[in-house]
């Protein structure tokens, strides 16, 4: 049998095998940023992954900037979210949760009213989010944290990690790429800070590294991953060494004894952030991005990593560790539904089975 197939343990969390289930923004969350009933039903269905890496989720209300995302600042939020939790549990699963503080990558249309835009600069992000009020709109402007901003935000996602505990999530990952705000501060073009947050690679990896550091000290540091990529220029993200700036992170976190490294394949064609990781990061890597089942079997059988996390495979697949066990065909999602409100698109898929009884005649 494969390794994909067989247990491993990640720091504290205890996986029953090596396939997770990457964390995908999918916008069904209800108003208040409250997980709903749908959400419940999608990851209950997902719960013969070895982990599921929940969506992206805001550590505060300044942390939202997409439409329909997720919260865990609040006590409704907490008690939906243990729904999803228990749901996952009851089938066998294990489930941790991605804290995704957007900073400039957002709008006040997707916003309670009162919560403030921050970024480590005042630096518009040069690109567009979709409201369900106003359609497509430029980002906001964001204010510049200030250093006590700084520590109430580092706070936040202490406080959200221990929230995530709460509501029976098995740990937390911190969303460190994607142009969000902790790749804010780590990137030089939109780092434009003089502070002990800014500067060189080593003052721009700050906040990160206190950010889990926090997180670490709240739940335990077994309880705690990070996602990463290199070169990642989404969301107007540009940095000058983007290699330099991502070692000097996992050198500063290398005596933290996390759970894992989430890496995704750069985009860079130079840079090689698998081997990267494998250098400077002492963790166990979760690599991600472009995997199917024969090639996350031979990337974890050649020692590359100790886990693979899939996105696109499970949108569809509900069943897919199964499918791939024995060589199902894979069913294919629908791009037009991605975002929509509503369990069409998202917990309707039907596992292969299903799939097999409706056409048996």
């Amino acid at each position: 049998m494969s390794v994909l197939f067989e247990p491993v343990a990640l720091g504290e969390l205890q996986l029953a095998n090596r396939m997770v289930m990457a964390p995908m923004t999918r916008s069904r969350a209800l108003a208040d940023a409250v997980p709903g009933s749908d959400m419940v039903e999608y990851y209950r269905q997902r719960a013969g992954a070895g982990l599921i890496i929940a969506e992206g989720t805001a550590p505060s209300a300044s942390g939202l900037g997409y439409c329909r995302t997720p919260g865990i600042y609040s006590q409704a939020q907490m008690a939906a979210w243990r729904q999803v939790t228990d749901a996952v549990h009851a089938e066998g699963g294990c489930i941790v949760l991605q804290l995704m503080h957007v900073g400039r990558a957002a709008s006040h249309h997707n916003k309670p009213a009162g919560a403030a835009t921050v970024a480590p600069s005042a630096l518009r992000a040069r690109t567009q989010v979709f409201s369900d009020v106003a359609g497509l709109v430029d980002t906001d402007e964001p204010e510049a944290l200030s250093e006590q901003g700084i520590h109430a935000v580092i706070d936040d996602y202490r406080q959200a990690a221990l929230n995530a505990r709460l509501a029976g999530f098995d740990g937390v990952e911190l969303h460190c790429t994607s142009g969000y705000l902790p790749m804010q501060f780590m990137a030089s073009g939109s780092n434009q800070r003089s502070d002990g947050y800014g500067g060189n690679a080593a003052g721009r990896v700050r906040f990160a590294k206190e950010v889990i550091e926090a997180m670490a000290s709240a739940i335990g540091a077994g309880r705690v991953g990070y996602r990463l990529c290199p070169g990642n220029p989404y969301n107007d993200i540009h940095d000058d060494d983007p290699a330099h700036t991502t070692a000097a992170l996992l050198d500063a976190l290398a005596p933290l004894d996390l759970a894992y490294l989430h890496i995704m394949r750069s985009p860079m064609a130079t840079l090689d952030a698998f081997a990267l990781a494998r250098r400077h990061s002492p963790h166990a890597l979760m690599l991600n991005d472009g995997f199917d089942g024969p090639s996350a079997s031979a990337a974890l059988a050649s020692g590359e990593g100790a886990a693979v996390s899939f996105g696109r495979h499970f949108i569809a697949n509900p069943d897919l560790v199964q499918r791939f066990k024995h060589g199902l065909p894979l069913s294919g999602f629908d791009r037009k539904t991605l975002y929509t409100p509503g369990a069409v698109g998202y917990s309707d898929y039907p596992t292969h089975a299903a799939l097999t009884r409706k056409v048996a005649p």
